[in-house]
């Protein structure tokens, strides 16, 4: 067994041993509205369910040199973002939608995405997907980096809608096979839902 300190790795190595360890990873695919209404679009792989009662979400979106990303900038601006649960289906246009972008540019068109209406908030969703969670900003802190230039923004939100696809749904739950969901592996790699197993929870 390797014994590692993180105080003597470099931020690039952390990441590495975090990201290779850490799998496989939910994505939240993010949409948001800048303040001039462009629609934005990323994936974020540091994610996931925090409550139900409410239900509240988390997605970690690092800054680069202490700078927002246009996602948590806008969610901040606004109060409002939807996530989406990226599947095979369309899993190749979330790829898209990582590239760096200018703020006055939309992911969306890049990747010859669908918008859609949201129910309770303003900002649109993506037709593509399967899954979508309309929410609402519960918080945003800053961590890591320093107080000055903090690293990293987390982004809370609390759900107040859900789409979900009718041929998923069935007596309140989701059929995991048929959403066909796909995960963050370290790198380039990604990972498909694969063979699954039952354990019953001891009393």
């Amino acid at each position: 067994m390797k014994s590692i300190d993180p105080n003597d790795l470099s931020i690039k190595e952390n990441y590495k041993f975090l990201t290779g360890s850490i799998i496989p990873r939910p994505i939240a695919f993010v949409t948001t509205l800048s303040t001039d209404g462009v629609l934005n679009a990323a994936p974020f792989s540091y994610f996931n369910a925090l409550t139900s009662n409410p239900p509240l979400i988390a997605i970690s979106i690092g800054r680069k040199n202490g700078i927002q990303k246009d996602t948590s900038r806008n969610a901040e601006a606004l109060g409002e973002f939807v996530v989406h649960i990226p599947d095979e289906s369309y899993i190749e246009a979330v790829n898209l939608t990582a590239a760096n972008l200018s703020p006055d540019e939309s992911e969306v068109d890049l990747a010859k995405l669908t918008p859609v209406d949201s129910v309770k908030i303003k900002v649109p969703g993506l037709a593509e997907a399967k899954i979508r969670m309309e929410c609402v900003v519960e918080q945003i802190l800053p961590l890591g980096g320093t107080p000055d230039q903090p690293a990293t923004d987390l982004l809370i939100g609390k759900v107040v809608h859900y789409h979900i696809a009718e041929d998923l749904y069935s007596s309140g739950r989701i059929d995991a096979e048929k959403l066909r969901p796909v995960g963050r592996l370290a790198g380039t790699n990604y990972v498909k839902l694969g063979e699954t197993l039952s354990l019953e929870r001891p009393e």
